[in-house]
């Protein structure tokens, strides 16, 4: 049956009555009723970058390679990054302590279109905050988010919308609400007979968000949100092909979730990919091209302006 939604929050009930009996089951849906094409670009595993401009203390942000590629692109496409990063290297040879503050007032002038989120402590071990305390999240959390309000200030932070590994318990999810997190992104990727990279969402959501992109979560308030593309794992030349099809269908087409990691920038790094740019490239400019328009999750709704206002 067709439902006319009229009211941005819905209970909708279905019943049943037979020879077998009755049954019945609501479901709560949010209408997104100022829907808009828009794409967010997210970053993780960032921490290269902050080592080398510690190291070096260049004259601008902008003298790092990986800050101006993003620059570039801002310039170009007017797009938006969030940039996720970690208290410390992997090889835990430099920590965010270790930062300066000479270049806050260079976040502070570019904030409007990059921003510095948590995303964990470090890179390893995987997974860590799959089975972790509220207690151990939180305390990474703060002190990543200390750090960035330090070096970059209040203009240039944002909540997170993805924890390393995208795995952590329901029941530590009001710890990343009331630290303003409004949306989480993931995999939701089938693994045999459930899904992983899924924020420990039930197999059933968990297939909701594999296919339709996101659903929002009513205990906590967050809505869960499906990448897209990782730019770092997609060949140039398979960048359009999927995406495309996203774009086309209306469970899928209204929001783009961009995704890549920092460490194949750089030339060091074992599995450096030389045309890392150039794939970011190519999913910025192929959006843009669709009339996506740039934004960052956390504010509003999903970046877009929020159904309930």
């Amino acid at each position: 049956a067709d439902i006319l939604l009229r009211d941005a929050e819905t209970d909708i009930r279905a019943e049943y009555i037979g020879l077998e009996g009755q049954a019945s089951q609501t479901v709560r849906v949010l209408w997104d009723r100022y829907s808009e094409k828009r794409y967010r670009f997210s970053i993780d595993d960032n921490s290269f970058f902050l080592r080398q401009i510690a190291h070096e203390r260049p004259k601008s942000l902008f003298d790092c390679f990986y800050l101006n590629i993003l620059r570039e692109l801002n310039r170009k496409y007017g797009a938006k990054f969030t940039v996720n990063v970690f208290y410390a290297t992997p090889g835990n040879d430099f920590t965010m302590a270790e930062f300066p503050t000479d270049y806050r007032g260079e976040w502070a002038d570019n904030a409007d279109w990059l921003k510095l989120a948590f995303h964990a402590y470090a890179e390893f071990p995987d997974r860590p905050y799959q089975y972790a305390s509220a207690e151990k999240l939180a305390s990474d959390f703060d002190l990543v988010a200390g750090e960035i309000l330090r070096i970059a200030g209040e203009e240039a932070y944002a909540p997170p919308t993805v924890i390393h590994w995208a795995m952590c318990q329901g029941g530590v999810l009001p710890v990343l609400r009331d630290r303003g997190v409004k949306v989480l992104s993931g995999f939701f990727s089938p693994k045999g007979d459930n899904y992983d990279i899924n924020y420990h969402l039930d197999q059933r959501r968990s297939e909701h968000v594999f296919r339709h992109d996101a659903i929002m979560d009513w205990d906590s308030g967050i809505v869960f949100s499906k990448v897209d593309v990782v730019c770092n794992g997609t060949p140039v030349e398979q960048i359009v092909p999927k995406l495309a099809p996203l774009t086309t269908q209306p469970e899928t087409g209204e929001v783009m979730d961009l995704f890549t990691h920092e460490q194949y920038f750089f030339p060091f790094y074992r599995n450096h990919i030389p045309d890392h740019a150039e794939r970011l490239d190519t999913a910025i400019r192929y959006v843009t091209e669709q009339g996506y328009r740039p934004v960052f999750f956390h504010e509003g709704f999903m970046g877009g302006r929020d159904p309930r206002e």
